[in-house]
């Protein structure tokens, strides 16, 4: 009689952490791309410039402030990100196949341990730049996001074209790329 007592509050525990995570913003590992989005719409929101140290060294910019790009393309992802992980190798796979002048695109690493998330970007041969959010500040700060992975369409002056929350697909990324050269 003991263990199904034990087995039921086992279970109610369960359910109850499941519940208040997702109310809270946390993941039960479905998230999709139309879940989960933050309380405020960025749609329309100007973006200032910010700089990041570079995952590999260097500094990471706001490509609309220090070149004139036809738009932006922003990744939040972070190595222990299970949604990322599936994500994030697809999309360094697809950005090699597009025209440079299309669009800039910029990994931003959010919460994450560095060395881990220097060889999760090397074994996804991400050959874009990565920015180092170490704290989440940005992330959960500027853009309001309390999941990864995240995508954010910027034109070219730092504006807020879409956002796609949660695993963002290869026609996501075409449409949303396209829309940014009508912008």
């Amino acid at each position: 009689m003991m263990f199904v007592s034990l087995g039921i509050g086992a279970v109610l525990a369960i359910a109850l952490i499941t519940v208040v995570s997702l109310l809270t913003g946390g993941s039960n590992g479905t998230t999709t791309s139309t879940t989960l989005a933050p309380p405020a719409a960025l749609d329309g929101t100007k973006i200032a410039g910010f700089s990041l140290p570079g995952l590999n060294g260097g500094t990471v910019k706001t490509p609309w402030t220090t070149t004139k790009p036809n738009g932006t393309v922003l990744l939040f992802f972070a190595s222990w990100c299970g949604p990322c992980q599936a994500e994030f190798p697809r999309v360094a796979k697809y950005v090699k196949t597009l025209n440079p002048a299309t669009a800039t695109v910029v990994g931003i690493d959010a919460n994450d341990e560095n060395g881990a998330a220097q060889r999760f970007v090397k074994k996804s041969d991400a050959t874009f730049p990565v920015g180092v959010d170490p704290n989440g500040t940005l992330t959960s700060g500027t853009f309001l996001f309390g999941t990864l992975p995240e995508t954010v369409f910027l034109n070219k002056k730092g504006v807020v074209k879409e956002v796609i929350y949660g695993a963002v697909s290869n026609a996501e990324l075409t449409a949303g790329i396209a829309a940014l050269q009508k912008a």
